[in-house]
């Protein structure tokens, strides 16, 4: 039975970063992951090209039943740690908005960096080895598909249950309750919504259409997102709507601002005077394509001419498009969820380390913890972050 240092479960982003973190302290380290290729999560993250992290990464970007949690993995290793190593590694990025960093080129430009770093350290790295038990005396002993393993320190970095054709699977929420972690419920993050009955059918007539939006709750307080909202054949997607997914409960109604940029009085006041005997239908037309407004005909009287419009009508109608409210029926769930939110009960670990309080040893780093960034980059500066402070502290 072969030993090391440092056995780490897990090949992603915050395995690998915590395989060069421990190595680069002249620890011997095992990575197992039963994937065949390492990384596969990163290579297919930002349409190809990796969102790698975020210039604004706060604590307030991120959900966990402890919001104090991140904060020290976050400060040990910020964003700015790792946009060094990536200029380091020469690899050429670009911001786009929202302070969201891509490769120019490709996310394999990430994948690489990693796995030379591994190699530099001489990390031994062991694909397509499934590990079928692990059992704790004084070291951990892990039986695998490739033989059986002793180490002293055991990182579960094996991710969570979002996108399980990439592998995903619940592995590391078992390995928690077999030594005694609790584990806080998930549900699907950054994820489309799904309606039924006649919302369906709707939408499936405006798939394709996309807009600025700002999204938030109706029931619950919780943040806000402006970006662009996109009408799909099943229901709502784009940045906005991924955002508000990951506070979302099922039940609960969200609440849409169709003119987040428009003063619709002035807007109004003007077409009275340009165009008195257009039909409103026709002058939001001038704002929204024709098949929304055809769609919002539904919930408001748009076959009446811009000159009959009191101004109390207009303030009914600006109301009803900055706050229209729609009920999901569901999300597209972990299929096409882009993170699982939930997980391994922070107060079950130590923020400095990432270490389980009560074994020695074992740690827990990346998306199985209970922290949920935001989109774009937050999840992977976790898991840079968590992955560095394990690593740095076995």
């Amino acid at each position: 039975m072969k030993s090391v240092d440092v056995t780490i479960i897990g090949a992603g982003a915050a395995g690998l970063m915590c395989a060069i973190s421990s190595a680069k302290r002249g620890k011997s380290v095992l990575v197992l992951d039963k994937a065949n290729k390492a990384a596969e999560k990163i290579r297919i993250s930002g349409g190809g090209k990796c969102n790698f992290t975020n210039l604004d990464v706060t604590a307030d970007k991120f959900i966990s039943q402890n919001k104090h949690f991140c904060k020290s993995a976050l400060a040990g290793f910020n964003q700015w740690d790792f946009i060094d190593w990536v200029v380091q590694a020469g690899i050429e990025y670009h911001e786009r908005e929202h302070g969201q960093l891509f490769c120019d080129k490709s996310a394999q430009d990430i994948i690489k960096m990693l796995l030379d770093k591994c190699d530099g350290y001489g990390v031994q790295l062991e694909l397509g080895a499934e590990v079928e038990s692990i059992e704790k005396q004084a070291d951990f002993h892990l039986e695998t598909s490739i033989g059986g393993f002793t180490c002293t320190s055991l990182v579960i970095a094996t991710g969570a249950l979002s996108i399980p054709k990439m592998g995903a699977t619940g592995f590391g929420f078992k390995v928690a309750k077999q030594f005694g972690l609790n584990t806080i419920e998930t549900r699907p993050g950054l994820v489309p919504f799904t309606f039924t009955g006649k919302n369906k059918d709707d939408f499936k007539a405006l798939a394709g259409i996309s807009l600025p939006v700002v999204v938030s709750l109706v029931e619950r307080q919780a943040p806000s997102f402006k970006e662009a909202m996109l009408f799909t054949h099943r229901g709502l997607s784009g940045p906005a709507i991924l955002q508000i997914s990951s506070y979302w409960l099922p039940g609960e109604s969200i609440c849409i601002n169709l003119i987040p940029d428009l003063d619709l009085k002035s807007f109004m006041d003007e077409k009275k005077k340009e165009h008195p005997q257009a039909l409103l239908a026709t002058v939001l037309s001038h704002i929204f394509p024709k098949r929304l407004v055809l769609l919002l005909e539904n919930e408001f009287h748009m076959q009446q001419k811009v000159a009959s419009l009191s101004d109390k009508d207009v303030q009914n109608l600006e109301n009803f498009l900055q706050a229209w409210r729609i009920k999901p029926s569901s999300t597209e769930g972990y299929r096409t969820a882009e993170v699982t939110v939930g997980g391994v009960d922070t107060a079950d670990l130590d923020s400095k380390t990432m270490q389980a309080k009560h074994v020695d040893g074992l740690y827990f780093i990346g998306e199985v913890v209970d922290v949920t960034g935001h989109l774009g980059g937050f999840n992977f500066q976790w898991a840079w972050s968590s992955g560095f402070a394990a690593g740095n502290s076995i």
